[in-house]
């Protein structure tokens, strides 16, 4: 099952308080950190880094072990056919697809349980 992938990759972190985060990064680290609004979620915050990589931090529960997310971002879309033919290949799903900022996303873990996803634009098809 070959999925094109675009350049870059995206980590993203949960974090248990979102404004002591931003303050982090910004001040301590001096990483540009943009808060990005939530809509009826809390606000979220992307620092980009340069070569394709980003940082996302949402707020919510930290769980050891799931996070940081690696996430990748499929070029083409097609994010419920690509979440099907991974189930296919007995690969965990742990969250199907699902409305995400911006988009779509799907969670899942490699053979040792670290927790990868992809991402896809919302004006991209979800199937192939």
């Amino acid at each position: 099952m070959g999925v094109k992938l675009k350049k870059g990759i995206a980590v993203l972190f949960n974090v248990s308080d979102i404004s002591r985060t931003e303050r982090f990064y910004r001040e301590i680290l001096g990483i540009e950190v943009e808060r990005q609004p939530g809509g009826d979620e809390p606000d979220w915050l992307l620092a980009t880094i340069g070569n394709g990589v980003e940082l996302l931090f949402f707020e919510g529960k930290e769980e050891i072990g799931r996070s940081p997310i690696v996430v990748f971002e499929l070029e083409e879309g097609y994010i419920e056919t690509v979440v099907e033919n991974l189930a296919k290949e007995g690969v965990e799903v742990v969250t199907p697809v699902t409305e995400a900022p911006g988009g779509w996303s799907a969670d899942f873990s490699d053979p040792d349980g670290h927790p990868l996803a992809f991402y896809q634009s919302g004006d991209l098809p979800l199937r192939k």
